[in-house]
């Protein structure tokens, strides 16, 4: 009596490489070379497309099949078609496209089928797709950091104590660059590839400047858009709620700060009181130039400079609001890249957006973000806690986001990390009758 060959297991590499052998000559002599049953190597071949999609060190396809193959296989059909074209995918648009394809009648889908999160990951599994990342450096942190952040917020305090302002009183402005296109750092792409390619209209590097700023009580200031021009056209219908500036290189200088001052915070709810106020910013050098003190002073308002290095730690707009601005804006541009409205140049190429466009998304994108947010962001910075202790816990919170992806957009008022003597040297270079603001 014969002895049965003992059970084996063989991972998907290895079955492909038998499939290729038995493709270039038969089953009986693959089986015979790599010491197999021909049946085995007859299945093996059956089952080659699920096994090319499998990890190649996986050893069996276990788990629940798909309750609507038809679906899937359009929706992965549909994901690879705007993959090749160069689009950017988010697990979100994946979900909403099953949606979309759920209405129709021909793939059999359940009503109650609801395209969830968990859904989204097994498809991924199924298909052999994944998210696909960048990363960058963070901000370089100064070596005094708790001294700063403690020299800062007792500045703040002996202010807040000086002054009671009111919370729709106490402000944070900050420039961010942005630029035409808005590829996420990430899209849903197969596995093992070395190249992801995102598709944009060619100016991922056209920038313009979007200016936030935003009260402690929740209240969101108009943004003030500027884009890289001589001149506004002339004919060029901007949305209301936004305000828009011409500017040869595209970022704020000081012209840009006293047009700021004019038309943004001058106009803020209590400025025409005299309310006094309370202007958080960082150190760009247009902020600490002696005019631009003096005429924010003239504002009836007290200034409080974040100190070098600190913005990722003290600036409310940093800390919780910049990202989720950012990341509805590129939800929206990615949304306009698979649209029809989509045009094209004469040499095939997509047409850059337009700018009443790009106002009417900054508008949509900062409206939509929440006063609680906000709220959140002052408390988190240590600015607007309540003068009696309550919430000083809320410095120590976990800021929430909805998908981690970092931004790799080259940042002009990024401030690097100064030694204090060089914080007083930049001071009494601009104003050395006046001590500087936040120390």
């Amino acid at each position: 009596m014969t002895s049965k060959r003992p059970r084996s297991s063989y991972d998907a590499s290895f079955k492909l490489n038998v499939i290729k052998a038995a493709e270039s000559s038969n089953n009986s002599a693959t089986a015979r070379q790599f010491d197999i049953a021909e049946s085995t190597v007859r299945d093996w071949r059956k089952k080659k497309t699920e096994l090319e999609m499998m990890p190649r060190t996986k050893k069996a396809c276990r788990g629940l099949s798909s309750a609507y193959p038809k679906l899937e296989s359009t929706l992965y059909d549909w994901i690879m078609e705007h993959r090749n074209n160069g689009y950017a995918l988010s697990r979100t648009a994946i979900r909403l496209h099953a949606l979309k394809l759920k209405k129709s009648s021909e793939f059999g889908v359940n009503s109650n089928f609801l395209a969830s999160a968990g859904w989204c990951k097994r498809f991924m599994e199924r298909h052999n797709l994944t998210l696909r990342q960048r990363t960058k450096l963070s901000q370089k942190l100064p070596k005094d950091l708790e001294e700063k952040v403690d020299s800062f917020h007792r500045y703040v305090l002996k202010l807040r104590h000086q002054h009671n302002y009111e919370l729709g009183q106490i402000g944070n402005m900050d420039e961010t660059p942005m630029t035409f296109d808005l590829p996420g750092n990430r899209s849903v792409h197969t596995k093992g590839e070395k190249t992801v390619l995102v598709k944009t209209t060619v100016h991922e590097k056209t920038h313009f400047t979007v200016v936030l700023t935003c009260m402690a009580d929740g209240t969101k200031l108009k943004p003030l858009v500027i884009f890289k021009r001589k001149t506004l056209p002339k004919n060029a219908k901007f949305p209301s709620g936004v305000v828009v500036r011409a500017q040869p290189k595209g970022w704020m200088d000081e012209d840009g700060i006293r047009f700021w001052l004019d038309k943004i915070w001058c106009h803020r709810p209590g400025s025409l009181l005299r309310k006094r106020a309370l202007l958080v910013w960082d150190m760009l050098s247009a902020h600490l130039k002696k005019s631009i003190k003096s005429a924010v002073r003239n504002a009836c308002t007290d200034i409080a400079v974040i100190p070098g290095g600190l913005t990722s730690q003290l600036q409310p707009l940093d800390v919780c609001l910049n990202k989720p601005f950012k990341d509805r804006l590129r939800q929206m541009w990615a949304d306009w890249m698979c649209s029809d409205a989509l045009t094209t140049t004469k040499s095939g190429l997509p047409q850059r957006l337009d700018i009443t466009v790009v106002c009417r998304w900054v508008k949509d994108a900062w409206e939509s973000m929440p006063p609680e947010m906000i709220q959140k962001s002052f408390r988190k910075c240590g600015i607007s806690n309540a003068m009696d202790g309550t919430e000083d816990d809320a410095i120590y919170e976990d800021v929430e986001n909805s998908e981690d992806e970092t931004d790799d957009t080259i940042d002009p008022y990024l401030d690097t990390a100064k030694s204090q003597d060089d914080i007083i040297a930049l001071s009494e270079e601009e104003d050395s009758d006046t001590d500087f603001e936040g120390f």
